[in-house]
């Protein structure tokens, strides 16, 4: 599925946050795909009709960004091109909760990742969101179930991304555990992933596998950084790095997937 990815080299249009631009952009290259960051609401549609998928980060969200990103999934929508929300913070702040909100009553989204806390709120719990972080006391809530809940409520493919990574779209569920503690030190991360998803998303054809096999190259790439770690700047790049370097051999031989 990654040599499919390169050879299809999938055009993502992001609408993201510019904390984080510059590395989901890098990500998005390394893994085969090619990123257009574009949030002008005059020109989103038009950038759609010729992407291959969406990628929608709230993570730095504003009152300009917020039509242009339902316009960008809109389109997407009428044209039936993958489509993937990263609600970055929700449950922070009142506008972050009603555009999420907006976002999951208008418009669909063919995958939504997030941390336990914000895939909690799209789940409609009581979530507590720490910053973009997950809080602590949402640890009660259980992941399987949250993942669950999302994907059958939104009729998407669900990912809670955290120390172990989940993957339902309300009927299969897949757990994975490769990754290392270390990436929570660096910001973009989950960013990145939300690229990755996108290129894979807007390549394959199977959906639920696409997503499994980016979600494991991200952090098969944080474990290979973390080899020849040096600090949180070498890991960031090594992670990059390895992510240019990830085949289906190395998918096959350190993926830690339990179906």
């Amino acid at each position: 599925m990654n040599k499919l990815v390169r050879d299809k080299n999938p055009l993502v249009h992001c609408l993201t946050n510019y904390v984080t631009v510059n590395d989901v952009a890098n990500a998005i290259l390394a893994v085969g795909g090619s990123p257009i960051m574009a949030d002008d609401i005059d020109e989103v549609a038009e950038i759609v009709s010729i992407a291959n998928a969406v990628v929608v980060n709230i993570g730095t969200l504003n009152e300009r960004t917020i039509n242009s990103m339902e316009k960008a999934v809109v389109a997407a929508n009428l044209r039936s091109i993958p489509a993937i929300l990263d609600p970055v913070g929700v449950g922070v702040s009142t506008l972050r909760n009603k555009t999420v909100e907006r976002f999951l009553r208008t418009v669909h989204f063919t995958a939504i990742r997030g941390n336990l806390s914000e895939m909690a709120y799209c789940a409609g719990k009581n979530a507590k969101a720490r910053g973009v972080d997950a809080s602590e006391e949402d640890s009660e809530h259980s992941a399987i179930e949250i993942a669950q809940t999302v994907a059958e409520k939104y009729s998407c493919i669900a990912i809670i991304t955290g120390k172990e990574d989940f993957v339902s779209d309300g009927e299969h569920l897949v757990i994975i555990k490769n990754g290392v503690p270390a990436m929570k030190k660096i910001t973009g991360t989950g960013c990145m992933l939300s690229g990755i998803l996108g290129a894979y998303l807007g390549a394959c054809e199977d959906k639920f596998s696409a997503v499994v096999n980016a979600v494991t190259s991200m952090g098969i790439a944080g474990e290979i950084a973390f080899e020849k770690y040096y600090g949180t700047g070498s890991l960031r790049v090594g992670i990059i790095d390895a992510l240019s370097r990830i085949d289906d051999d190395i998918i096959s031989k350190r993926g830690k997937i339990l179906l």
